[in-house]
């Protein structure tokens, strides 16, 4: 189907650098706070790349490649655009109170310090409501990498998700943290030449640089738009709320990315770096993606139009260079999903399960064989992706619908705004914010930004409000002092 000799070969040494990363890091982890959380040593410059790295995977290629296809444009300005505003703007906030709740209450796990903001039952709920989501979220990345396999290889899709998801299973077990982080730093300049190589063949096959502005008009116009339906200005807000909530923490392996810095400074600096990242590196990134309906009119399936224009346009042994790019961004959001899903099952589900599993007395091989389970679960729901709307109905719906019902009373616990916001608040506020999500499941809208927003919206309504109702009601000690000892000081 295209490939050669040549980009097996180039694909065999890419995986062979994740293994050697992954055998050196299975013998720097001596303790469970380098397998969660790099010992809490990551410079800015590794924290915010893998920060950028771990917040998308190779579905941007499959999922959102065929709605560039078929939207051009507003596929940056609703999901690039609207993370990188939200990282920039959030730098100096919530990756701060990140690395204060490590320093200053030895967190390892993103939800550790629910216990003492709401109680034991808030923070079980918000554990098994992530660990639920993110076996849905997880799947779809290995079904949009089955996807890509199946383009290049004629592998089949339940094939290609149990080679992608197997492959990892193994590596992701054994590496930790510090893993994650350096193979996320590799998987970035694979990436970067990968994308480069794949804008510089664009742009010669269109005949030149000046062709990147007038290929537009080879295009439907609303594909040069900003907003198009379903991908309207107000879906565009809607996805910078819950990008806002996602990329700062609510979900969770993007919080242990500032957890695991060495202090307040560099955990800013790496935001910055990864805001950053994310308004520019797209704009050259989409070029391909906009540009091949221009390249390869007429596709059936345009979930598939990168893998081909790869194809169509790349030389032996260059296709194998994206191949592994692709296979890279894919390891390093699952990679790094996984890795933090086990610190929370290892440190916060477990040890309330089987009390005798304290904390102090859990072992690298629990939180190996929990990193294993939960692998593994993530396949087994994959190789059923169909059922679930298929790969961007399980990122943009499922996941844009359920991440912040999680996320609010995760993060707007920490602001000392929303003291009075308690356990009732967090509990009620995610339970209603899942049972929108169900109504709208059951009884579909047509309006896709309303679709995606009702379930966040109902939460955080109901969070504040339940907040308003405790005016008059002192803040609990506990809570107090919890929020007193990361807050900010004039």
């Amino acid at each position: 189907m295209g490939l050669s000799i040549l980009d097996f070969f180039v694909i065999a040494l890419f995986f062979l650098l994740m293994i050697v990363i992954g055998l050196w890091s299975w013998v720097k982890n001596k303790n469970l706070e380098d397998y969660f959380v790099a010992g809490g040593k990551l410079p800015w410059w590794l924290s915010g790349i893998s920060h950028h790295v771990s917040g998308y995977s190779g579905a941007v290629f499959v999922a959102y490649a065929g709605l560039a296809y078929t939207h051009g444009l507003s596929l940056y300005f609703w999901w690039a655009f609207t993370i990188g505003i939200a990282v920039v703007f959030s730098a100096k906030l919530f990756p701060v109170l990140w690395v204060r709740l490590r320093q200053r209450h030895s967190i390892q796990s993103p939800l550790e310090y629910l216990i003492n903001r709401y109680n034991l039952t808030s923070q079980q709920i918000m554990a098994w409501s992530g660990v639920i989501l993110k076996l849905f979220d997880v799947a779809a990345k290995w079904a949009a990498i089955a996807v890509l396999l199946n383009v290049f290889t004629g592998l089949s899709i339940i094939a290609g998700i149990l080679i992608a998801g197997g492959v990892s299973l193994i590596y992701v077990t054994y590496g930790g943290l510090w893993a994650v982080i350096l193979t996320d730093f590799a998987q970035f300049i694979v990436q970067l030449v990968a994308g480069i190589i794949m804008f510089v063949a664009v742009v010669i096959y269109l005949g030149g640089p000046g062709e990147l502005f007038t290929f537009w008009e080879l295009l439907p116009e609303e594909h040069s738009q900003p907003f198009s339906e379903p991908y309207t200005f107000w879906f565009a807000l809607t996805f910078l709320f819950i990008n806002f909530l996602s990329y700062n923490g609510g979900t969770w392996n993007l919080a242990t990315r500032y957890i695991s810095s060495t202090d307040e400074k560099q955990s800013s600096k790496a935001a910055y770096l990864s805001g950053t990242l994310y308004l520019i590196w797209p704009l050259i990134l989409f070029v391909p993606m906009w540009a091949a309906p221009v390249l390869l009119p007429g596709l059936e399936d345009p979930t598939q139009s990168y893998g081909l224009l790869t194809l169509k346009l790349l030389p032996v042994g260059i296709i194998g260079l994206v191949l592994a790019s692709l296979f890279a961004n894919t390891m390093s959001m699952t990679s790094s999903d996984i890795n933090t899903i086990s610190a929370v099952i290892t440190r916060d589900i477990l040890p309330m399960l089987n009390p005798k599993l304290k904390k102090s007395t859990i072992s690298l091989r629990i939180a190996r064989t929990t990193t294993f389970s939960f692998t593994l679960g993530t396949i087994i729901i994959a190789s059923q992706f169909q059922y679930f709307g298929g790969v961007l109905g399980l990122i943009v719906e499922w996941f844009g619908a359920l991440v912040g019902p999680v996320a609010i009373p995760m993060l707007f616990g920490m602001l000392p705004l929303f003291a009075r916001c308690g356990s009732a608040a967090a509990i009620t506020s995610i339970v209603l914010g899942f049972i929108t999500f169900i109504i709208t499941r059951i009884f579909p809208i047509d309006i896709l930004a309303l679709s995606v927003a009702l379930p966040v919206m109902v939460s955080t309504l109901t969070y504040v409000i339940m907040g308003l109702l405790n005016i008059k009601k002192p803040v609990p000690g506990r809570v107090q002092e919890m929020l007193d000892s990361i807050k900010f000081r004039s």
